[in-house]
């Protein structure tokens, strides 16, 4: 069995699931350890350049409308793996590139691979495509072994906010940053299983663009920004564009200094294991009373007014599987 994986998130299962040894071609946003073992087989013509946030709309806006793909496939490169499966996409195109776009090109080669599309629309979703993941690989049992570890880590998120009778925070997670788009798919089930609920998010459905004064009216407790495809320091430069809004001071998570940025792949990027990662990192940051930031998360996630003191980075009181 020969495999390639043109989605991240698939890429990160199959490392998660020790299945890596199937694997034989990813793409440039895989993690570093799949690019360092694998050749890169898909690529984006932003690739090397710094667009803005609104820039960046505005290139996959166009894209779109146009009917273009701003992915590409190292057609030679994938002729010589002859791969017998290819794990792609079709939740978003502009985020990946999808089973449309590569279809053209596997049309093309003399031996036709078998296409598994993921469309994971809410977390349980997620939790399935791993089981779809391993039984296209011949290893189904490694994604029951690997879902029961993250179940776990869940219930303990959950039975501590019962315990403890948490009220629910009113919380915002941000998708992006100009123009401001709520969150949507998989994100408002994490939030939920993190004790909070934030009525300006999509459940199991696309997040869309959301004008700043429905979110001033909003007035969420909590704030946390983890633009798609932005590490911490990506967002970092361009956060004051949040900031000179209208308004901003007066949010009460400006208040109550809890606004946080964090990275992206731990919420837009659907693989099992980083979500539930995301599930404990917004514990942390709803109910700073009861979680602390996992050690191994600390550097996803940034207190934008460092001098809160209801932050903790201190680990938890238990031993996540990572």
């Amino acid at each position: 069995m020969k495999a390639c994986s043109f989605l991240p998130a698939a890429t990160q299962m199959i490392y998660d699931m020790g299945l890596q040894d199937l694997l034989q071609g990813v793409t440039f946003e895989c993690p570093e350890p799949a690019r360092a073992d694998h050749p890169v087989l898909v690529r984006c013509v932003l690739e090397g350049h710094d667009y803005s946030s609104q820039e960046i709309d505005r290139i996959f806006s166009a894209s779109k409308a146009e009917g273009r793909s701003l992915y590409y496939v190292d057609e030679e490169a994938l002729h010589a793996i002859a791969p017998d499966l290819i794990f792609t996409q079709d939740v978003c195109e502009v985020c990946q590139i999808d089973t449309k776009c590569t279809q053209a090109v596997l049309d093309r080669l003399p031996k036709q691979p078998t296409v598994v599309a993921l469309t994971p629309q809410s977390l349980s979703d997620v939790f399935d495509s791993a089981i779809t993941i391993a039984s296209a690989l011949g290893r189904e049992e490694a994604a029951y072994t690997y879902l029961q570890q993250l179940r776990s880590r869940i219930d303990a998120v959950v039975d501590r906010l019962r315990a403890s009778r948490a009220l629910p925070k009113r919380v915002m997670v941000m998708e992006w940053m100009a123009p401001i788009y709520n969150c949507g798919h998989w994100i408002p089930h994490q939030i939920a299983y993190a004790g909070g609920v934030d009525m300006l998010g999509n459940p199991s459905g696309d997040s869309i663009v959301t004008i700043w004064e429905k979110v001033r009216r909003y007035d969420p407790e909590v704030l946390v920004v983890a633009p798609c495809g932005f590490a911490i320091e990506r967002t970092l430069q361009e956060f004051p564009l949040l900031e000179h809004l209208p308004g901003w001071n007066e949010l009460q998570a400006v208040v109550d200094q809890a606004v946080y940025v964090a990275d992206f792949d731990l919420f837009t990027q659907p693989s099992a294991a980083t979500l539930v990662d995301g599930i404990e990192l917004l514990a942390s940051c709803f109910h700073p009373n009861l979680f602390s930031v996992p050690t191994a998360l600390q550097a996803k996630i940034h207190p934008v007014y460092a001098t809160s003191t209801h932050f903790s980075t201190a680990d938890y009181g238990w031993s996540p599987q990572r």
